[in-house]
């Protein structure tokens, strides 16, 4: 079993930390919180107070962190991981961040004659607890073949989609097409209100016609369908509105830098400012309905 250190113990972070923990590994974790270090300790983990320290006596390091300015800081600032580690170590950086710096920091790494993959998750809060995360990730094969097994015990769908910065261009693909998703499909229940056709009558057609898509069937952002989707809780979260519109800003970032033209990408991440900016960011996404309505 692996030593291992866990920079980021958040919502998403300490879950799939807990999860390495059963599984047998050591696990040392770092963070700004207190709280959340306890909860690790409590589950059988260890706190460390720098995470050049928790990289020094580490196989793996693991990070989840907010964004590319943390992950930067992280490792490329003196006494950092890529400073502290040893050569050989393995890093994975779980965060969803620029292509950018992934690639930079990949770049840092490798000098230092370290293995770095960048996998960013989906699945949510949720899917980290259960250990049912979908892993993308970007970086050499040598470092995916020595992380697969490690990423296996903490999600369930792992998928190397090819060099340095490739999982986080996945991620940001993928989280545009769900935010235009989640948009159409409020903006269509809306108008059947107004039609007075009923929520559930357009549920059972759409999800079984053209119209089916995963914001429908698996999140429906009406009361009713889909028992376990957060308009049953009042849009209480498993992936912020805010988290949509920062993944939202990633991928017109993207698309800028490579010349992509990503029209209903850039009407999305209008949309949900819009409605961050209301006051719903810290509701689930899938309340952009309530925002859609008036």
């Amino acid at each position: 079993m692996a030593r291992i250190g866990f920079i980021g113990l958040g919502n998403m972070g300490l879950p799939m930390a807990q999860n390495l923990i059963k599984a047998g590994h050591q696990v040392e974790g770092v963070d700004v919180n207190p709280a959340s270090v306890e909860k690790l300790k409590a589950a059988g983990g260890a706190a460390v107070d720098m995470p050049g320290v928790a990289a020094g006596r580490a196989d793996v390091v693991i990070t989840m962190l907010p964004a590319g300015q943390h992950v930067r800081d992280v490792y490329l600032a003196p006494g950092g991981i890529v400073e502290s580690a040893n050569p050989g170590t393995l890093l994975i950086d779980c965060s969803t961040i620029d292509v950018a710096t992934a690639r930079d920091v990949a770049k840092a790494a490798e000098a230092r004659g370290l293995l770095m993959l960048d996998a960013p998750v989906s699945g949510g809060v949720g899917g980290a607890t259960a250990g049912t995360l979908t892993f993308m990730v970007g970086g050499p094969a040598q470092a995916f073949v020595r992380a697969e097994h490690i990423l296996q015990q903490m999600g369930k769908t792992i998928v190397h989609a090819g060099g340095a910065g490739n999982g986080q261009a996945a991620k940001i693909c993928n989280n545009m097409i769900l935010g235009i998703s989640m948009i159409a499909v409020s903006e269509a229940f809306v108008l059947a209100e107004q039609l007075g056709l009923e929520h559930q009558k357009l549920f059972d057609i759409a999800s079984k016609s053209s119209g089916q898509c995963w914001a429908m069937t698996s999140y429906c952002p009406v009361p009713g369908p889909v028992p376990a989707s957060p308009a049953n809780r009042d849009y209480a979260a498993g992936f912020t509105a805010a988290m949509m519109l920062k993944d939202l800003k990633l991928a017109q970032d993207a698309a800028k830098t490579s010349g992509a033209v990503t029209e209903m990408g850039a009407n999305a991440a209008k949309i949900y400012s819009r409605y961050v900016e209301s006051g719903e960011g810290s509701r689930d996404f899938s309340g952009v309905i309530r925002f859609i309505r008036g």
